[in-house]
């Protein structure tokens, strides 16, 4: 990651525990706003970062160069780019799946793991071959790693009318249309679907079992992921383990539901082994945006 330029939103007090949050497909950084500022507030460094390929200076034209590890290596970048300290890991969607990774590569550096959404990649990958409803879901992944621009022409056909449509109608209204604004600017679209074209051919990305304690959260209405790679994820997982099922929600928790993913946040941040609130004041009540390098 050495020399790229990303944009990150940043809040709370610059001593305080970090936590690095890792946005899903189609969004951004601003996906987390609200747990930015509900985290800053409790006295924790919040930082979200809009990751390879949304950060405009960070668009490499390479399919390779949206492999899982470099993914991980993003993230533990950013990690370092903010404290030398351990920090605590939050992911949504694909943002999930890179959080896996780097729970994997890097246990030693993790306080607590947190992962909305996204069952760990080899539970999902186990479930597609064992149960067709899973495999049958995972077929948009399949088509967008064609690279005939096909995917490219029919998302943004119509004024992007099939991008918009992704979202359903559970996330906001207005934060769909800075996703589907940002999207359809040049190259953009194609270097987020790059994460998908650099996985396995089976549509599958290889992580073993993790070690640092996780809360996973899941919405019962996820039309992508289902409930049973929900349920086998914590065969892969060594350590203190918690699953969150959210019924009636969908696939973007962080803006489907702020309010609730801050207090589980919360909670799952605050347990006995690592209590943020000994030495930092609470402060910052808003998502300033930065630049910084890593």
């Amino acid at each position: 990651m050495s020399g790229n330029r990303y944009n990150a939103l940043t809040a709370g007090p610059e001593d305080g525990p970090l936590v690095l949050m890792l946005h899903g497909w189609p969004e951004f950084a601003d996906s987390w706003t609200s747990q930015l500022v509900g985290l800053a507030t409790l006295g924790y460094q919040a930082v979200a970062v809009d990751q390879r390929g949304y950060s405009p200076e960070v668009r490499p034209l390479a399919v390779g160069d949206y492999g899982i590890e470099v993914l991980a290596q993003d993230a533990m970048g950013f990690a370092e780019a903010f404290t030398s300290d351990k920090f605590h890991l939050v992911g949504q969607d694909w943002g999930g799946a890179v959080a896996w990774k780097l729970a994997e590569l890097a246990p030693e550096k993790l306080h607590s793991l947190a992962v909305l959404s996204c069952p760990h990649p080899e539970a999902l990958r186990v479930e597609a071959l064992l149960d067709r409803d899973q495999y049958e879901r995972l077929d948009y992944m399949r088509f967008f790693r064609e690279q005939t621009g096909t995917p490219e022409k029919l998302l943004l056909s119509r004024h992007a009318h099939r991008l918009k449509a992704l979202y359903g109608s559970r996330m906001p209204e207005e934060q769909v249309h800075r996703n589907v604004a940002r999207l359809t600017e040049p190259g953009v679209l194609t270097a987020t679907l790059n994460w998908y074209r650099a996985m396995r051919p089976d549509v599958s990305i290889e992580v073993g079992p993790v070690t640092p304690r996780v809360l996973h959260v899941w919405g019962t209405e996820d039309r992508a992921l289902g409930r049973a790679a929900v349920d086998r994820s914590v065969h892969y997982v060594r350590g203190a383990y918690r699953l969150e099922v959210i019924e009636g929600q969908g696939h973007w928790l962080s803006t489907e539901i702020p309010e609730r993913i801050t207090a589980l946040l919360r909670e799952h941040l605050d347990s006995p082994e690592f209590r943020s609130d000994d030495a930092h004041t609470p402060m910052a009540t808003a998502a300033p945006r930065c630049e910084f390098y890593g």
